[in-house]
């Protein structure tokens, strides 16, 4: 079969390019020889139709709703794995066997410490500092701590940073917390499982005994799991992106945290909160969905509707049900935020305003409500997401080192500035 190509016309000139197909998705047309060929770039704000890699790690059906890692659906991975088998999965391509996960527990569990004098770098912020400051920080710094672990081209050094990630993150998370709130660190126990070795870094305090419950770790994995990745999003372009550069990894991730802060990203489900608290109780729902179909108020709606997701958000039913659990454990029984939630949930499903555009929750909807409900504040949140998504940044930066093909990213622009200009001395301007 002959290879399918795409013909582009420019004046009279004709070039023809090859269209690629994957394993799954929509084809490509490869415009590598485009500039070359041509003499000219394409234009495409946000990259909405640009595939800037190859990738195998994650696939994203939005119109049909579906999130797969290396072929497996998200639903399956939160309902029946652990967060630890997921980080496998998108690192190592399969799946591990009970030796593999075993072995991999161990080496993760084994560099959950971070090295004491990383301590000290927490009293230089101030107290009121956001944790996403703290954390963009700290772990930009793990590089100028683990020297043994930054040289790119070394497969060995780039999986041991890769397992220190994975393993630190957390520590870092919960003492950026613990400072935050005024409260001493508390140290990783390696006979806890990584979920509530978390939640006890966050939560315990020395003058007391603190007891993780197994449905709320249970929880905060799930979390884990359905924030661990998801493809070329703006985050994980960053990190591929600064590590184009040949930067090292700690640098890489903490870049991506960086971008991951923006209130478009990482901090939707703060404000789906916020939003959710504005609007206090069920009966004050309609007046904000009118002002949400009102195409002059610049109110609109947090938590509904996704970038690529034109369906149901798959995370969004694991993440309701999780909600559920933590608040029946809690004995959280009449919460009218959830009230609020619940009613205005249906609504959304059920008005063809938001069916015909595509505006079904979507996970962050209900991730800000469960966070709240386990203790966590509002600034903390999207600690928790790049707490998750580290894993993600990781397999991408990874696959994007190992690909021979890769070169420094180099976006073009459209130019539309002052073209040659003389310069005018100071004095006859």
């Amino acid at each position: 079969m002959a290879e399918k190509s795409a013909t582009l016309q420019i004046g009279n000139n004709n070039f023809d390019f090859p269209i690629r197909t994957g394993s799954i998705g929509p084809d490509v047309i490869d415009i590598t020889t485009l500039y070359k060929n041509t003499d000219c770039f394409t234009f495409d704000p946000g990259f909405t139709s640009t595939a800037s890699c190859e990738s195998a790690i994650t696939y994203i059906d939005g119109d049909a709703g579906v999130l797969l890692h290396r072929g497996y659906p998200i639903d399956q991975l939160a309902e029946h794995g652990s967060f630890l088998e997921t980080c496998y999965l998108l690192l190592y391509e399969e799946l591990p066997t009970v030796e593999q996960l075993a072995d991999f527990t161990f080496r993760v569990t084994n560099h959950t410490m971070i090295h004491d004098q990383m301590t000290k770098l927490f009293s230089g912020f101030r107290r009121d500092a956001h944790p996403m400051a703290i954390m963009v920080g700290v772990v930009g710094a793990l590089s100028a701590f683990y020297h043994d672990s930054t040289d790119i081209t070394d497969e060995r050094q780039r999986d041991i940073a890769s397992l220190r990630m994975i393993a630190k993150m957390p520590t870092i998370a919960a003492m950026a917390y613990k400072y935050s709130v005024g409260q001493p660190f508390v140290y990783p126990r390696n006979d806890l499982d990584y979920a509530s070795n978390f939640l006890h870094m966050c939560f315990a305090v020395p003058a007391d005994d603190y007891h993780v419950d197994p449905i709320l770790a249970r929880a905060m994995d799930r979390i884990f799991i359905l924030h661990a990745d998801h493809e070329q999003n703006a985050s994980t372009s960053t990190v591929r992106l600064a590590g184009s550069s040949g930067a090292n990894p700690f640098a890489c991730i903490a870049a991506g945290i960086a971008c991951l802060w923006g209130p478009a990203h990482g901090g939707a489900n703060e404000a789906a909160l916020t939003m959710l608290n504005e609007i206090g109780t069920p009966d004050r729902i309609p007046e904000f969905v009118a002002r949400a179909k009102d195409k002059d108020d610049p109110f609109r709606l947090m938590g509904f509707g996704h970038r690529v997701y034109k369906n149901y958000d798959p995370r969004a039913k694991i993440m309701q049900k999780t909600t559920h659990e933590v608040l029946g454990v809690l004995g959280i029984k009449d919460d009218p935020i959830l009230d609020v939630a619940m009613a205005l949930e249906k609504i959304a499903i059920e008005d063809p305003y938001f069916k015909e555009r595509g505006l079904y929750p979507n996970i962050d909807f209900y991730s800000g409500i469960t966070l709240k409900a386990l203790g966590f504040p509002t600034d903390m949140f999207t600690v928790l997401f790049s707490l998750a998504r580290t894993v993600g940044w990781i397999a991408q930066w990874k696959e994007m080192i190992e690909d021979p093909r890769q070169k420094i990213g180099r976006p073009r622009q459209l130019y539309t500035g002052e073209t040659m200009r003389d310069f005018v001395k100071v004095a006859d301007r």
